[in-house]
């Protein structure tokens, strides 16, 4: 008889999925650790618990990967506790359905165009989930590309349909344990925009509305009337299709993060993990909720999220949103009693109230006088906040740095100052001994402040005088340029910095004081920082950090310096790049430096790169071109467009790193080649061996005796032809460069630029 029970109850769990297949049947079912497997094995479709939570929902996830990847969640909303007793099935209606232990339907695809009995699910390998008619496999009734949660997949489609109202929105999980809705939202908009928001709400923290020029993976195309549909796109655009930024990588996705980032991400097969092609917005500290409530939000420290007027809940940062939490919210006393927090030196957050008063006593008196005023800041003009749900930024890299003065209670005030209470033993030497460091880091500041007066936050005006005591009277000179000299200083606390005395020029102060107040701003870890400046009738200097390492020209081609290895050289060619990527596309103001050469750059005493020199570089707007009217830069790294009077662009400097990266490839100077035999020019001869498919490492710098990695010489070469190209519209960006350089992009084989050609005739190239 036990056989018979044992058949029973086999029986009664009916049909369901023993082998590995892609799709599912009327009337069978997933449980437990079953799955589907798209055909070409890229996907997975099961069940899956995130973290530790005990929860379980129906996923798909790339299949075979260290670590598991969601791309796609059905019952995000409505978990189960047990998937053994819970079930993925398709019924003979053709729906697909999630039922819990209790066999209650949770979740459903619910749709009404399907043929009963005649319906399968299939799982593609490009993420997709379909149900469809088994008679006409070309007939998609339902599929999860139309549902997405947070992840975009290339092939799917955003599509915004203005009449109905209807549109495809990504909503961010919760936190990394919790697929449930967070609190952002991506989606398209009208006329070809897309934005980041506040789930549900209709404000948008970033939007993008000039696809040509973000170039951030998605294209929009107007098929009908009042439709937009936005294509996930593998390649950045049509001109830059030579640099690929999936193969041969395969797989890429475009994600809504719980923080509020958007990014699209690339798996590198070499190194196991995934790499980011772009992030939006490139600041945390620009989405409102980062922090949380009257918060302080520090990108270039840590920790990121400083709780000045409450306390923080002190869960991940990754994985929660809105970590600071109120103490003591205003509630208007009724008189003009309550105070003032003060967070000095704040981006001022958005959405104030603008009033003309005398001066910031009367817009604080504004402030008091209205009980939904939560906080004030004064610059010309009295601009007060209704909305206690703001966030600052404190010392970042853009925009202008003012006083911000938070609304507390007096009735507030009183009672947290009751609760703390007299402080114990333990709390006044705590006290105490805070008192003495902070008398050490004032007295330090005086001491500092006695030479130099501050200009904002980052930058200081030196006397001269102060100056050219620092230096000896300039006598130990360190490096000299066409338009400067650099002298090595010691300021009076003993702090060593390069002292750049430019020629003069017939600037005036103030725009020599606005132009520099704006490069100081520039935080950047592979760009020099820049700590004063002096401007006194026509002398003109600028005052830099010291690096011990001196010039990157000092290591490469001075006789008796120490080689540097492939390691250190391909490090520093990548953190070059980054550093013109800061310069080109991360600053509110593009800035092309117009003269890169490893004079320009200064290695720390770790070996790594800092771009300097740029203290008088063109600012110019994003949307700006030809601005540069004179001739800039070094014979040898000098752009084609310099010479044929073509716009002037970023690309200038891109042409310049890719001649400076055949220096650090070979350890020769271009300039010097020029006055020898033009077949032995090494980016002529870079270029013709890639053409041919010949070997790169005969020509690498011999102090290397080989020892390089290949894979990183090929790439290395690759990128520094593309970046020599005759066109600007040929050449990588330096995002692009940085891609390739780390093995995240893929790039095709350049061709000899005409430039080179021209140096020898093509008969003694093809010879």
């Amino acid at each position: 008889m036990f056989p018979h029970i044992l058949l029973l109850f086999s029986v009664s769990l009916g049909p369901s999925l023993s082998i590995s297949t892609d799709t599912i049947l009327p009337g069978e079912s997933l449980s437990r650790n079953r799955t589907l497997i798209s055909r070409g094995g890229t996907f997975e479709m099961g069940f899956f618990s995130p973290g530790n939570t005990g929860n379980h929902y129906i996923g798909i996830w790339y299949k075979g990967l260290p670590q598991k990847t969601l791309v796609w969640v059905a019952n995000r909303n409505r978990p189960v506790s047990d998937p053994f007793s819970s079930e993925l099935k398709l019924l003979w209606d053709g729906n697909l359905v999630i039922l819990a232990s209790s066999k209650r339907q949770i979740w459903s695809t619910g749709s009404t165009s399907l043929m009963p009995n005649s319906t399968s699910g299939v799982l593609l390998d490009n993420g997709n989930f379909i149900l469809r008619k088994t008679s006409d496999v070309s007939s998609v009734a339902w599929q999860s590309f139309d549902h997405p949660t947070d992840t975009w997949l290339p092939g799917a489609k955003f599509v915004y349909h203005s009449r109905a109202s209807e549109r495809t929105v990504l909503v961010a999980w919760t936190d990394l344990d919790d697929p449930a809705p967070g609190i952002f939202s991506a989606m398209p908009a009208a006329e070809g925009k897309f934005l980041l928001s506040l789930f549900n709400r209709s404000e948008a923290y970033w939007n993008c509305s000039d696809w040509n020029e973000a170039n951030y993976g998605l294209q929009p195309s107007q098929t009908v009337e009042n439709t937009i549909n936005f294509t996930f796109v593998s390649n950045e655009n049509e001109t830059y299709s030579k640099y690929s930024s999936v193969a041969p990588y395969n797989l890429s996705r475009i994600v809504l993060g719980p923080t509020g980032l958007y990014q699209q991400l690339v798996w590198a097969k070499h190194i196991q993990e995934w790499k980011v092609l772009w992030i939006l917005p490139t600041q945390t500290c620009e989405i409102y909720p980062f922090c949380g409530a009257s918060s302080n939000c520090n990108q270039s420290d840590a920790p990121v999220c400083d709780c000045a007027l409450g306390h923080s809940d002190h869960l991940k940062l990754e994985d929660h949103m809105g970590r600071c939490k109120r103490i003591n919210a205003s509630k208007c006393s009724g008189d003009r009693k309550d105070n003032f927090f003060l967070m000095p030196h704040t981006l001022l957050p958005k959405n104030s109230d603008s009033f003309t008063v005398e001066n910031i006593d009367a817009c604080r008196l504004l402030c008091l006088s209205n009980c939904s005023c939560s906080a004030y800041a004064y610059i010309a003009n009295c601009q007060i906040w209704m909305d206690e749900k703001f966030m600052v930024q404190h010392s970042a890299s853009v925009g202008v740095f003012k006083d911000f003065y938070v609304r507390i209670a007096a009735l507030d005030w009183k009672e947290e100052s009751k609760k703390k209470g007299k402080p114990s033993l333990v709390a006044a030497v705590v006290v105490s001994l805070a008192f003495l460091v902070l008398l050490g880091v004032l007295l330090a500041t005086i001491r500092t402040r006695r030479f130099a007066r501050a200009v904002d936050d980052h930058l200081l005006h030196f006397e001269y005088r102060v100056l050219k005591k620092a230096t000896k009277n300039f006598s130990e000179k360190i490096g000299e340029g066409g338009f400067s000299s650099v002298f090595w200083g010691a300021l009076p606390d003993s702090t060593p910095v390069a002292v750049k005395k430019l020629a003069n020029q017939n600037q005036s102060n103030k725009q020599f004081l606005a132009e520099i107040r704006t490069i100081g701003m520039i935080q950047h870890v592979n760009v020099v920082r820049l700590r004063g400046f002096s401007a006194e009738e026509s002398k003109r200097f600028l005052v830099y950090d010291y690096l011990t390492n001196g010039s990157l020209a000092a290591h490469l081609f001075q006789k008796g310096s120490n080689t540097l290895d492939w390691k250190t050289r391909y490090n520093i060619a990548i953190g070059i790049a980054k550093g013109l990527e800061y310069l080109h596309e991360r600053c509110r103001d593009r800035i092309i430096h117009c003269d890169i050469k490893p004079e320009n750059i200064l290695l720390d005493s770790e070996l790594a790169p800092q771009i300097a020199d740029f203290g008088l570089a063109k600012l110019m707007g994003r949307d700006a071109s030809q601005v540069i009217t004179t001739m800039r830069g070094t014979r040898g790294y000098l752009a084609p467009e310099w010479i044929s009077g073509g716009a002037i662009t970023s690309k200038v400097d891109v042409f310049s790193y890719g001649k400076m990266l055949f220096e650090i490839i070979s350890g020769k100077r271009n300039i010097e080649e020029l006055n020898s035999d033009m077949r032995d020019y090494l980016p002529l001869q870079v270029a013709n061996s890639i053409a041919k498919g010949e070997e790169v490492l005969p020509l690498v710098d011999r102090r290397l005796k080989g020892l390089v990695e290949m894979e990183e010489l090929c790439r290395a070469c690759k990128v520094a032809c593309w970046c020599i190209q005759d066109s600007e519209k040929d050449r990588p960006t330096m995002s692009q460069v940085v891609q390739i350089l780390e093995g995240v992009m893929a790039v095709e084989k350049p061709p000899i630029p005409r430039i080179l050609l021209q140096l020898v005739g093509s008969d003694e190239i093809e010879a």
